[in-house]
């Protein structure tokens, strides 16, 4: 059906280039009655589905799990060494990723829908043709409305004789690099947050991992303490964390990889040996594969495509949304700004800007950590007066009911920053449940947020909402994947014909 529908006409309504967010878009589109385009060059469903947070946090878990039982006996209950059923977990987490080859059939079930598999190419401002998997080129398309949500891939970085050691990404990790086993031992290049994920996972598992990161310390997005506190908790779980490196050369010999690492500091050079090296050390956006030179729309130096608040980038009609233009690197946000761009490309209201004052961050690794807001260096920085409130687990009924004490060493904490007027500037936290915890915050940082609300069932403007509504809520991003989806999601399932 779709290649003969596609070759009798070749003008769309719109063109959504990215099956992850951009498939919200697309939902929205065909239920206008647009004829629709999607182009997808990898599997269905997005970074979240089958490369990102969704596959990684059916590992999480169970790592969590470990975590827990080894420090259950200071409660009172004491377990066996765990058993790891490596095919289990891993069986579960492809359960996951492969729900993008049924969603993937779905789609090319759709009559208003055409799906192409492969990489889009401008060719003009509204012109653009696919370069397919299979080989070849499809003809052009055209469309007088284009969104790009084409998303952004690992960063490798320039280390001498890196291809010839070789090396793994969260890309091909949760493809044919996926290991049969877990492995005896992990070099991590990088370490943000997807670095302290995998280490969590890994270290959990039995895996001896090394952490080699260029600043001078870790999850450099966090509150300093925060940093601190989580790269101590790490060595206690026997993560080595190499701050201040350097990696000037690498080899392989026999099974195993080897980098070569100078510290930045002593200029003392020594060798991390290890059974595979994983490059976790940031994203560049897909841009480049995009031939944005044959139309108007920009970039910054580093290829993320500029977009104002309302995602509209610097050619009419045609919009950029999650990763691809650099605001934040998450799925939640992505679900955000399609929410924003449905409004306003679907309805007759007064169109609505995108806000980032209130971006949760969370990192499942453990101890867990999360935020919301800007640190107290940057109130510090930003010239603001501020007061800081700070209060331990072991501070609470709650933390000693979980054997947290004020010696432990995984005694987490959170911590406020509040502005004038009471204004929440920012919150931290580490520690259990932090994804959790955090997100309330983001709901109150919302609550002065103005912004026009529809009667849902009269369908006619009203004024602002008054205090105790939901929807702080329904103007906050939400945590993903998290528990926070469970009770925030309940809002949109309120049933009004009652």
């Amino acid at each position: 059906m779709g290649e003969l529908n596609y070759y009798m006409n070749n003008k769309f309504d719109i063109v959504i280039i990215g099956s992850g967010s951009g498939l919200m878009i697309m939902e929205s589109a065909l239920a206008n009655g647009l004829r629709c385009a999607l182009i997808e060059k990898s599997k269905f469903g997005g970074t979240c589905l089958t490369k990102g947070c969704i596959p990684s946090k059916m590992l999480v878990y169970p790592a969590d799990i470990i975590r827990e039982a080894q420090k259950s006996d200071r409660v009172g209950i004491e377990f066996c060494k765990p058993t790891i059923d490596w095919q289990k977990i891993s069986a579960r987490m492809w359960e996951q990723i492969n729900y993008s080859i049924i969603l993937e059939k779905n789609l090319k079930k759709n009559e208003n829908l055409q799906v192409f598999n492969g990489t889009a190419e401008f060719t003009d401002r509204y012109t653009a043709r696919v370069k397919l998997n299979d080989g070849g080129y499809s003809p052009e398309i055209q469309s007088k409305m284009f969104v790009i949500a084409a998303g952004a891939r690992s960063l490798v970085p320039q280390i001498k004789n890196i291809e010839k050691t070789g090396y793994i990404t969260s890309e091909t990790f949760f493809g044919d690099d996926f290991p049969k086993k877990p492995w005896d031992s992990l070099i991590i290049v990088g370490g943000g947050a997807v670095s302290a994920e995998f280490a969590h996972i890994f270290s959990a598992f039995g895996t001896k991992v090394t952490i080699i990161e260029a600043r001078p310390y870790i999850i450099s997005t966090e509150e300093e303490e925060i940093r601190a506190f989580a790269e101590a908790e790490f060595k206690n779980n026997s993560i080595d964390v190499l701050p201040n490196s350097n990696i000037i050369d690498s080899k392989k010999s026999g099974t195993k990889k080897k980098l070569y690492v100078e510290n930045t500091i002593t200029n003392e050079i020594t060798t991390v040996e290890a059974d595979e090296i994983l490059i976790a050390s940031g994203i560049r956006p897909n841009s480049d594969t995009l031939h944005l030179e044959n139309t108007d729309v920009k970039t910054d130096e580093k290829g993320w495509i500029l977009t104002n608040e309302y995602l509209e980038t610097t050619q009419s009609n045609v919009y950029a949304l999650g990763d691809i233009n650099g605001k934040y690197q998450f799925r939640h946000k992505a679900n955000y700004e399609a929410e924003i761009l449905i409004h306003n490309l679907f309805s007759n209201d007064t169109k609505k800007a995108a806000y980032y004052n209130a971006v949760p961050w969370a990192i499942f690794t453990h101890p867990q950590v999360a935020h919301v807001g800007i640190t107290e260096t940057q109130a510090k920085n930003l010239g603001k007066k501020y007061w800081v409130g700070k209060n331990y687990y072991s501070q609470i009924a709650g933390g000693v009911a979980m054997g947290i004490t004020e010696s432990s060493t995984d005694n987490g904490f959170v911590k406020i920053i509040v502005g004038e007027e009471k204004t929440i500037l920012g919150a931290h936290i580490i520690g259990p449940h932090a994804s959790i915890l955090v997100q309330p915050f983001v709901y109150l940082m919302n609550a002065n947020h103005k912004c026009h609300k529809q009667d849902i069932r009269k369908r006619n403007e009203i004024s602002y909402p008054p205090l105790g509504s939901y929807m702080p809520i329904n103007d906050s991003m939400i945590i993903h994947p998290s528990l926070n989806e469970l009770t925030a999601w309940a809002i949109s399932n309120i049933n009004w014909a009652n």
